[in-house]
């Protein structure tokens, strides 16, 4: 008999993996537009715009969440969109001046570093998983392979 979480895994990679794929295009066209623009800050502004429209839409087709899931229960858990309209800035920003690769290279180390405190730690209410000498052997060779990705400038 199958487990129904092992059975979901599959899936989910995919559509993690298609979310990876998205990241550097995103990246790469965030940028462009900031450089159209001249301002990182004007592209993300147009992205988050774009994105609030869209998901709206998608919200609408849902299902609005009931009223009593507005609390404050968890105020930290809020801030979520801080972290993205730094990293869409950040990307305008950057991705001109050192190269979508490289900037997409860097982000993706700090996702690993940052992803294996907050499995560690369990974080957030994220499932716990230790940090040991097979998942620090993994890390590392996941940067080492983001050193040897990334073109220099």
């Amino acid at each position: 008999m199958t487990n129904p979480a092992q059975s979901a895994f599959l899936p989910l990679a995919v559509m993690m993996f298609a979310t990876g794929i998205g990241i550097p295009i995103f990246a790469a066209f965030n940028s462009a537009l900031g450089t159209q623009l001249g301002s990182p800050f004007a592209s993300t502004a147009v992205t988050f715009a774009f994105g609030l429209v869209l998901a709206l839409a998608l919200v609408a087709l849902t299902g609005f969440p009931a009223r009593e899931a507005w609390h404050m229960q968890q105020p930290y858990i809020w801030f979520g969109a801080v972290f993205m309209l730094f990293y869409g800035t950040a990307i305008a920003f950057a991705a001109p001046r050192i190269g979508v690769g490289n900037a997409v290279f860097f982000v993706l180390l700090g996702q690993l570093v940052m992803a294996a405190a907050i499995d560690h730690f369990a974080l957030f209410g994220a499932m716990q998983a230790s940090f040991n000498a097979k998942r620090a052997l993994g890390i590392a060779v996941m940067a080492l392979g983001v050193y040897l990705a990334r073109k220099p400038v």
